[in-house]
């Protein structure tokens, strides 16, 4: 558009400098101008030409601090970063090495490209494509389409009516809160209130978290009932008296799961926990080793129920009943503390690091003496006192569930046992 003359600027040397501008990562700008002798119409078409070139501008907008390491976050959790943007390919190239989205020999499609290719062969380097520039919003919705067609679950974010397709067509569209449309906000499913790409990656970690301790809560609730129902089964099939009565499973469900389940929520999240891989949507809850652990833990604390009941049977004492109720009972709170962690030692993630749950255990312990020792409470919950000698060896059996559980563990870390979440 700009009028050749003895001071014009050479094109090749205009273009030279937009794109040494643009591979730096800026934004760039050409300033013309036209001198004419009277005002013109304003529907005039022909006012842009003839122009004379004053220079170009470089403009920048600067990646958050914060982004450079949730990139690096989001790859070693499995999640891969990629960059579809409006901008000068040079530029696009050069924000995402500064991110960490991609490196010199990371794939460039540009929308001219992509729009000459067919969906087998866009198919074929779709998962190899880290940066896509001057993208039109039809051929982002064929992006998010491609990835899927690969068993990809997609995330998309954007803030224009432009990318609203796109967003709706996602697995998961996020839209910014602060610069988003109205229609972008619509179409997503969550909403970043700061616009900040940093918080979709504590997003991702709070809700690992989360899941992981879900998972923690149904692995001791139900590896508990476990216990219980095998206690109250085999019990009379080896000969001996039904070892509870309904007072006492009522008892142990109440202390067992209510105050160390709700503990649960307060659980910090696992080491390594962004260091694995997403897990498949299609994955059961039970996966890694849950259902394997209930069927044997209830076995192992049914038998050593079961024994105790046995032992002080033997022994032709009158509380025996209290005995296996207070096995039972404390057996699960060891297991409580145990199941804290799937793979970490209770021990190495320390004892304390949860006083939620150190709290719900202790004054579990603590109503359970109450029921055994509080003489008004004993016909209640048709609970005798025991001595001391015999409450420390429920104690010490009962100790014998943590113990295990810390073995299967050790066995876990070494890759002996189960299916490791890499």
């Amino acid at each position: 558009r700009c009028a050749p003359g003895p001071q014009a600027l050479e094109p090749a040397a205009v273009d030279a400098a937009a794109e040494a501008l643009a591979s730096e990562g800026y934004r760039v700008l050409a300033i013309a101008y036209r001198e004419l002798a009277t005002p013109p119409p304003a529907t005039d078409s022909s006012l842009e030409g003839d122009l004379i070139l004053l220079g170009l501008v470089a403009l920048i907008d600067p990646p958050r601090e914060e982004a450079p390491a949730a990139v690096a976050d989001c790859k070693t959790a499995g999640i891969t970063p990629v960059m579809i943007t409006g901008d000068h390919p040079g530029t696009a190239r050069a924000v995402a090495q500064r991110l960490g989205i991609a490196d010199s020999h990371d794939q460039l499609l540009t929308g001219r490209e992509l729009a000459q290719l067919s969906d087998a062969a866009f198919a074929a380097r779709v998962e190899d494509v880290r940066i896509y520039a001057r993208v039109t919003p039809e051929q982002k919705i064929r992006i998010v389409k491609a990835l899927q067609a690969h068993g990809e679950f997609v995330a998309m974010t954007g803030d224009g009516v432009n990318d609203a397709p796109a967003l709706k067509r996602a697995g998961i569209g996020v839209a910014m809160g602060q610069t988003g449309t109205d229609v972008a906000r619509e179409a997503a499913d969550m909403v970043l209130l700061d616009d900040n790409f940093a918080t979709i990656v504590a997003a991702v970690r709070e809700g690992r978290r989360i899941f992981d301790n879900i998972r923690k809560f149904i692995k001791d609730t139900m590896s508990s009932n476990s216990g219980e129902i095998w206690t109250l089964l085999l019990a009379p099939f080896l000969g001996l008296p039904i070892p509870l009565f309904p007072i006492h499973i009522l008892w142990i469900n109440l202390v067992t799961d209510g105050l160390p389940g709700l503990a649960f929520t307060a659980e910090q999240a696992e080491r390594g926990i962004m260091q694995r891989r997403p897990r498949p949507p299609e994955e059961s809850i039970f996966a890694h080793g849950m259902w394997q652990h209930i069927l044997w833990f209830g076995l192992f604390v049914g038998g050593v129920s079961i024994a105790s009941q046995a032992w002080a049977i033997t022994r032709g004492v009158e509380y025996w009943q209290t005995v296996v109720f207070t096995v039972l009972t404390i057996s699960q709170l060891f297991h409580s503390l145990a199941v804290r962690s799937e793979r970490e030692s209770l021990f190495a993630i320390g004892v304390t690091s949860n006083p939620y749950m150190l709290g719900a255990v202790l004054l579990a312990v603590m109503l359970q003496l109450m029921v055994i020792y509080v003489p008004a409470l004993n016909p209640i919950f048709k609970t005798q006192p025991l001595p001391l000698y015999d409450l420390v060896v429920c104690f010490a059996l009962s100790s014998l569930s943590l113990v295990a559980v810390e073995i299967e563990k050790w066995l876990y870390r070494r890759g002996w046992l189960y299916v490791e979440r890499c």
